[in-house]
């Protein structure tokens, strides 16, 4: 297999640490909102690479945070606590912001098909991770502490920017725009590892540290998590692009530091997801989410084929026309395979084997998903028999997550139907109060038993999309 390494700049093959084994980690979700779909390709394609691993022959053991302690709206101590924000908008607490929107997250990638991480640790879970590795970076003259946090010093390191081009001078101090000047600060793009001392004097979240009472930095916890349970040593380390400065860069600095060896061998970044207007983000204010499409009558997995077919290192501009055109293609893709005969065949060896290989080639060359759906739409025209095809599409499903095979029932007897104009009707009444929370969960308890609902002019109707 050959995947495109951020940190070497090319495509190059991939060689695991042990043999047939892989250890993943992947960047999560600060849950202080709904993950819109930009998000959730993401996602998608980690999930893509995860399961093309494991078609390949690779155990994989891959490992997420949820990232629950305050996040600021910028890399450095400016902007505003993400979580406190939610907590005044929602009038709940911090805990149970992030409890709700970690419960919405991984409702959202079951509804895309992405298979859950093994091991998803929180954030706050992990504070005593923290306080060892940032008390070992002091004692290593590798950080220290200034107007009452704790900073790592990358004057330190031989290569601080080891994951991108940038030169120290051509840099801003704190590394973004949005950072302003910290005189603390011994050199422009030294971060923090611990706050005791911020504006945020009435945060939520605190806790007892060496150095007083306060909060980690962002960077720290993904770099600790990853450690704590993979080891000090990783394969592949996943984000999306806008993660790879300054927070990827931070990554690999505490870690290195800290072990005094390489940490992780592979980067891979995910490309955005564009609307009209540019990067789709939750700072612009209103954006999509996966249940304002699924409100709008879309399968999820449309969107998740909308996703394959591009390549995850290229930017996709998202638009409802693109969209339709995917949902009508995959409903399309399902009534062909549901046209296949389902009576036992002999297997067509040489067409299993020549069309594993070719699906296999597709997804080897840096996870060329477009041609991996080739692959599968030229099976469909091939002169074998439908066994033969049956069995390979049901092969090739376990990296596309198509629910390829899945039957549909469209049968609704009278208690079913009873329930779900019961349950609308529910809905109607909490939309109408102004309980969008309840609303939600009714939608999820309906869409659970594939039953989904659009909300029209003329009212709200549904349908049944699989058993």
């Amino acid at each position: 297999m050959k995947i495109y390494n951020t940190l070497t700049k090319k495509v190059e093959p991939f060689v695991s640490i042990e043999p047939n084994k892989v250890k993943m980690y992947t960047c999560g979700p600060t849950v202080y909102n709904y993950a819109h779909i930009g998000n959730l390709r993401t996602y998608i394609s980690e999930d893509v690479l995860q399961k093309t691993l494991e078609f390949i022959g690779y155990d994989v053991e891959r490992c997420m945070n949820i990232t629950d302690v305050g996040h600021l709206t910028s890399d450095g101590d400016t902007g505003d606590d993400k979580m406190k924000l939610a907590s005044e908008r929602e009038n709940k607490t911090v805990l149970e912001i992030a409890d709700y929107y970690t419960q919405t997250f991984l409702k959202d990638i079951e509804k895309l098909n992405i298979k859950k991480p093994a091991i998803i640790s929180k954030a706050t879970d992990n504070i005593d991770e923290y306080i060892k590795i940032i008390t070992k970076l002091l004692e290593n003259d590798k950080a220290y502490l200034a107007g009452g946090n704790v900073y790592f010093d990358t004057s330190k390191l031989n290569d601080y920017y080891v994951l991108t081009n940038h030169k120290t001078d051509d840099l801003l101090i704190g590394a973004r725009e949005s950072v302003l000047i910290d005189n603390n600060k011994k050199n422009q793009a030294d971060f923090v590892l611990w706050f005791t001392k911020s504006k945020f004097t009435d945060q939520e979240q605190k806790w007892e540290s060496p150095w007083g009472l306060g909060y980690p930095g962002w960077h720290i916890e993904c770099s600790a998590i990853s450690m704590k349970y993979l080891g000090e040593y990783l394969d592949i380390h996943c984000g999306a692009v806008d993660n790879i400065f300054p927070h990827h860069t931070n990554e690999i600095a505490q870690c290195e530091a800290y072990l005094n060896h390489k940490w992780c061998n592979y980067w891979v970044h995910m490309e955005f997801l564009n609307d009209i207007t540019g990067k789709m983000s939750k700072s612009k204010g209103e954006f999509l989410t996966l249940e304002s499409l699924i409100s709008k009558g879309y399968n999820p997995l449309a969107y998740r084929l909308f996703c394959l077919q591009s390549h995850y290192r290229k930017q996709l501009e998202f638009s409802f026309e693109a969209l339709d055109n995917t949902a009508k293609a995959y409903q399309k893709l399902l009534n062909k395979i549901k046209s296949l005969k389902k009576e036992e065949e002999n297997l067509d060896q040489k067409i299993v084997s020549d069309y594993i290989q070719k699906f296999k080639n597709a997804l080897e060359d840096d996870l060329n998903t477009s041609y991996a759906l080739t692959v599968l739409y030229d099976l469909l025209k091939e002169n074998t028999n439908d066994f033969t095809k049956l069995y390979l599409i049901k092969q090739f499903d376990q990296v596309l997550s198509l629910d390829l095979l899945k039957e549909k029932n469209t049968e609704i007897n009278s208690e079913l139907k009873d329930y779900i104009e019961q349950k609308i009707k529910e809905r109607n009444i909490a939309k109408q109060d102004k309980n969008y929370e309840l609303a939600d969960q009714i939608r999820n308890e309906l869409l659970e038993k594939n039953i989904i609902i659009k909300d029209t002019r003329q009212g709200t109707i549904y349908e049944i999309k699989g058993e």
